[in-house]
């Protein structure tokens, strides 16, 4: 029997465990998703993402049984007693051969690991990147450490090898039909939804409307648009990937659909967003070769025995959005009330709390993963080390990020940091990126104060750093 075991993979596209289940598929065949409650708040997963995985599920419910397949729905506490149920799932059959997708993160490759070691037969393929792990090595054999190299050995890898997009399977691919087997409902009561993400649509709808129009009237213009958080420059696909519910490599194929050549055309404007998908595999090559980075660890050991000053007060402050800084706070308030941040406000962010306050970037990455949608352990904290200075390719540590020059630049209207401070719409555009001498003048405008002075916080990290 094969037990076909959906994980951070809800999708029928491009899906090689999916594919290998209906390719060998034989009556009384089953496929389960278990949801693990206890495990995502371990993991701080965000109760927006856990929404949006639940919506998900129920719409992988409905195009499986368009392609005859039953999906069962289970719930567990955690990974622990996800390989205790497979087991007694399992022991019910004389021969099981359990298919998955690989996933990358260290919890999960020890309960895979727990699964082989107590007997059972585990099928594992790899569906979250686009260029397998460990096909990118530099001359030694060895995982790059700088993106730009990688990028240029991930390049040529594609050019020369090409990628596998295995696109969707029919309807006519199963013989025999293994609906309504089991009596799980489409509408399982563990997938009820708390509507936390009901303005992000189904991916369904994504593929449909979404993507379509990024390609004809944003993909080209990304590189000019994608820092400028008062307005939609970017494909906001990063949830659908983070879940599974997208394929790298089925972007890729819609990119190179459009523009053929632009593996090579490197210094042409639509690769810039094709950047960012190697990015996304550069940092899950990280995560593969270097598991430490799921322990929390520094990548750069030279700095594994700073001692992180901590302030509570101020930490809060930058949670709620307090800090007196109106592009750190507007940043903070679109993340607490949306569950999503743009992303160059995502570097301004984590450089303020590293640098201005020098207060733990984990603590920040945690954060993070307890409100974003798209939250992805390989992207947050490859992005949090990269902004505290302690990573791969990091930013040095004497760069270190202005937030009153950040938003001059990428807001200089101040049309982000007013609609989510509308206390500061009455503040002129010279002033709205730091309003506290205007205010002085103005008692009308009630805004917090600034916790920290930059020039002195900025000297302050330099030192500390040192």
């Amino acid at each position: 029997m094969q037990l076909l075991w959906f994980r951070n993979d809800l999708r029928i596209h491009d899906n090689p465990a999916l594919k290998h289940f209906l390719t060998h598929y034989k009556a009384g065949d089953r496929a389960v998703y278990i949801l693990t409650p206890l495990q995502w708040q371990q993991h701080h997963w965000a109760r927006i993402k856990i929404d949006l995985i639940k919506r998900h599920v129920h719409l992988l419910q409905t195009q499986l049984k368009a392609l005859g397949v039953q999906l069962e729905i289970h719930q567990v506490d955690d990974f622990r007693e996800q390989v205790e149920f497979l087991k007694g799932e399992i022991s019910r059959q004389d021969s099981v051969n359990i298919i998955a997708n690989e996933e990358l993160e260290i919890n999960e490759r020890n309960r895979d690991k727990a699964l082989a070691d107590s007997g059972l037969s585990l099928t594992l393929f790899e569906a979250d990147v686009i260029v397998s792990k460990g096909k990118v090595l530099n001359k030694a054999g060895d995982m790059f450490k700088v993106f730009t190299p990688f990028k240029r050995a991930w390049l040529s890898h594609v050019k020369t090898y090409g990628f596998e997009y295995l696109g969707k399977p029919s309807a006519q691919t199963l013989s025999v039909d293994m609906t309504d087997k089991s009596g799980y409902a489409a509408d399982n009561d563990l997938l009820n939804s708390d509507n936390t993400s009901l303005h992000w649509p189904l991916v369904d709808d994504v593929e449909a409307n979404i993507i379509p129009d990024f390609f004809a009237n944003k993909h080209d213009q990304y590189h000019q648009f994608r820092d400028i958080p008062s307005i939609k420059g970017t494909s906001g696909l990063s949830p659908y990937l983070a879940i599974g519910a997208l394929s790298p490599r089925y972007l890729l194929q819609l990119i190179l659909n459009k523009h053929p050549d632009l593996l090579t055309a490197h210094d042409s404007s639509a690769f810039s967003w094709l950047n960012e998908l190697i990015w996304r595999d550069f940092y899950r090559h990280l995560l593969h070769h270097f598991p430490k980075l799921c322990r929390h660890q520094m990548f750069n050991d030279k700095y594994a025995n700073i001692t992180w000053p901590y302030d509570k007060a101020k930490f809060n402050a930058w949670c709620l959005g307090q800090t007196g800084y109106p592009i750190v706070d507007a940043a903070m308030r679109q993340l607490n009330q949306t569950g999503w941040m743009h992303n160059r406000l995502r570097m301004v962010v984590a450089s303020f709390l590293t640098k201005h306050l020098l207060i733990d970037w984990r603590l920040g990455e945690q954060y993070f993963m307890s409100t974003l949608i798209d939250g992805d352990l390989a992207a947050n904290n490859g992005g949090w080390q990269w902004a505290a200075s302690t990573g791969c390719d990091a930013q040095p540590y004497f760069r270190i990020f202005n937030p009153i020059r950040q938003g001059e630049r990428f807001d200089p209207k101040g049309e982000f940091v007013r609609k989510y401070l509308p206390e500061l719409d009455k503040v002129p555009d010279k002033h709205v990126h730091f309003p506290h001498g205007y205010m002085k003048s103005h008692r009308d405008i009630a805004y917090w104060p600034a916790i920290v002075d930059h020039k002195a916080a900025r000297e302050q990290a330099l030192a500390f750093y040192r």
